[in-house]
């Protein structure tokens, strides 16, 4: 039998503390335009320190894959960045249904400023609008021009790394499987932040969480309906369905014991080991889904920040 986990009493004072200021229906999907609304209030209402003044910001249209429409993609650039830097391809989250590239200027331009690298953060379509495949076709195209304009954007071709948070994880994992059974340049590496892989929500810890203060069961599977579609999903959407998983850079995944994608997370992490591809797993006690980015001062959320940082910097120089 499936344990529901009651947040209320398994968060720790300063988990709760958050969890208790949050909208009661801040993730209830079955009015996806309130929900798209109100999430935009809550985040505009988190206190965001300045951009960082040495890196300049911009966006491009790029030209879709497989005939879709051109994607909007934000760079970050820092002054002066030096002929050969790496560079990181960026997806954000939101369950495949909400949020867009603007909502992580700063940790980009963040990024880019402690990294010295270039940040090219990709606006996918979202669903329902769009279903499967055409977000993933639109991080794929962000990558690949990326890759095909490394000499013009002033980057190494060789260290463009992929990463994703939730839904951009997903993502994230999908286009690197994409770009491996496309041919042409490879990502340097993944980081999959809490990633959203699989569409079957049969795990255990999938069942736990119903809470709709945070990412939970509910909101998962309308999100999962509205992003396949009705079609079949495929690697590249549901990356967990995945058999064959070789050939695919070097990962890491973190994710919090109360996060619903829990178990997901880690059974993809040891696929990935099994098919010999290095994966490197941390998982958090006590974290619930994003909860980093809003307990910020927690011990654990610093420790999970300087470890997601410490691979990122070994990503982009090449020393993994």
């Amino acid at each position: 039998m499936t344990n529901v986990i009651d947040l209320e009493e398994a968060l720790d004072e300063m988990h709760a503390a958050v969890l208790a200021i949050l909208p009661p229906t801040l993730f209830d999907l079955t009015d996806l335009a309130a929900c798209r609304a109100q999430l935009e209030v809550v985040l505009a209402a988190r206190p965001v320190p300045p951009l960082p003044e040495n890196v300049t910001i911009s966006e491009k249209y790029v030209p879709g894959f497989d005939g879709d429409p051109d994607v909007r993609v934000k760079m970050y650039t820092p002054d002066n960045l030096a002929p050969g830097s790496p560079a990181l391809v960026w997806i954000h989250g939101g369950g495949m249904v909400l949020l867009s590239a603007d909502g992580d200027d700063f940790l980009c331009a963040t990024w880019a400023a402690n990294h010295n690298c270039l940040v090219a953060s990709v606006d996918y379509r979202l669903a329902p609008e769009t279903s499967a495949p055409g977000l993933v076709n639109d991080c794929y195209a962000a990558f690949r021009h990326v890759a095909a304009n490394a000499d013009v954007l002033g980057i190494d071709p060789n260290r463009i790394a992929l990463g994703g948070a939730s839904a951009g994880g997903g993502l994230a994992a999908g286009t690197a499987l994409l770009a491996r059974d496309q041919g042409g340049q490879q990502p340097a590496a993944q980081l999959l932040v809490f990633p959203m892989l699989d569409h079957s929500n049969t795990t255990e810890s999938s069942h736990a969480i119903h809470d709709k203060r945070v990412w939970n069961r509910s909101a998962n599977l309308l999100a999962w309906e509205h992003y396949l579609g009705g079609a079949e999903p495929t690697i590249y959407s549901s990356p967990s369905t995945c058999d064959d998983l070789s050939g695919l850079p070097h990962a890491y995944i973190n994710v919090g014991t109360m996060d619903m994608f829990h178990d997901e997370d880690i059974a993809y992490a040891t696929a990935l080991n099994r098919a010999g591809v290095a994966c490197e797993l941390h998982v958090y006690p006590g974290a619930f889904h994003a909860s980093q980015n809003f307990v910020v001062k927690h011990p654990m959320s610093q420790r999970w920040a300087a470890d997601q940082e410490a691979f990122l910097a070994r990503a982009l120089n090449g020393d993994l």
